[in-house]
């Protein structure tokens, strides 16, 4: 269905929009956890650090990564900056992130 659409003399609109993105091959699975470098991104949101700690600090005591470095979005309502994901890309092997309100 378009964006607008006329059925009689009213104008329908179409709240979904249109995605367009670009297909990307995901990653190879990592086969082990020990010894890689972590980076934990937040996005913000109010409950999304202390997720994130919890879980990267449950991680850590479990696996034993190298180092692990923890990253924050501008605001939870912006995507991560170009400069931030590759600065995460670089130094890092591995990364996680969550929502939470």
């Amino acid at each position: 269905m378009p964006l607008e659409t006329t059925v009689g003399n009213h104008i329908v609109y179409d709240p979904r929009g249109v995605v367009e993105a670009e297909a990307v091959a995901i990653s190879a699975r990592v086969k082990k956890l020990a010894g890689l470098r972590l980076a934990v991104l937040d996005n913000t949101k109010w409950n999304a650090n202390k997720l994130l700690r919890r879980t990267m600090a449950k991680l850590d005591e479990r696996f034993g990564f190298q180092v692990v470095n923890y990253y924050c979005k501008e605001s939870f309502s912006k995507y991560a900056a170009e400069e931030l994901l590759s600065e995460i890309s670089a130094d890092n092997d591995i990364a996680i992130t969550a929502i939470a309100d």
